[in-house]
């Protein structure tokens, strides 16, 4: 698989088989991961990989928390500004209504989100989990170059023959997932991500991008 269709397969698989992703190429993608920008090689990412037992008591915690209604953890970080001006909100918005479109939950139905969103806490059934730290001193450059590490990540997998799914949605249950990991204090936990082999009979089509002169301006000679 060359760079271009590793790019362009890539997406958010939200449907997992349970077979499992073998060490060895979990070791071999993250090995590679390592060599992605990183200013000042400061190489600020701090991952930790969860599989087996200690993923399934992740999923059983998590879920019990969600069938008692426990609220989220308390905001770490910002995820969204708390209005997205124009063109975001937009785009925010029509990811919804595909995401919920595809699986045929109205708009005004909040319970039926409510569990399709669960399925976030469950990796969407996938056998491995990968989960991002960065530490509380470090700033919006780090940050950057964290996410710069995640995609790199996630191409590697796409060259092995995997899907990934990054989420956000963990950093609300960041108290479940340090009490499987055990992070130090100054760690912050920015984004699980789903990785393992896509269940192709749950579907789930890719979000679209918008055309390149919304977001691109050349300024040269052409």
């Amino acid at each position: 698989m060359d760079v271009y269709e590793a790019v362009t397969s890539r997406r958010a698989v939200r449907g997992f088989t349970d077979q499992p992703v073998p060490r060895e190429v979990l070791e071999r993608v993250l090995s590679a991961a390592a060599w992605a920008p990183s200013g000042s090689n400061i190489q600020p990412w701090n991952i930790y990989v969860v599989t087996g037992g200690p993923l399934a008591e992740l999923k059983k915690r998590a879920g019990e928390r969600l069938d008692a209604g426990d609220p989220w953890d308390e905001a770490e970080y910002e995820q969204y500004p708390p209005e997205l001006k124009s063109p975001y909100g937009e785009r925010r918005s029509a990811f919804g209504e595909q995401r919920y479109g595809e699986l045929g939950v109205a708009r005004e139905d909040l319970e039926a989100r409510q569990r399709a969103a669960s399925a976030n806490w469950q990796c969407f059934g996938a056998p491995a989990a990968l989960f991002c730290y960065i530490d509380r001193g470090l700033g919006p450059a780090q940050w950057s170059d964290a996410g710069m590490y995640l995609q790199t990540v996630m191409l590697l997998l796409r060259a092995e023959g995997l899907h990934s799914c990054p989420q956000m949605a963990w950093a609300k249950f960041h108290k479940s997932v340090a009490e499987i990991v055990s992070p130090p204090d100054e760690l912050m936990l920015f984004c699980g991500m789903s990785i393992g082999y896509e269940d192709v009979t749950q579907g789930g089509g890719r979000t679209g991008r918008a055309p390149l002169d919304e977001t691109v301006r050349f300024i040269d000679g052409y």
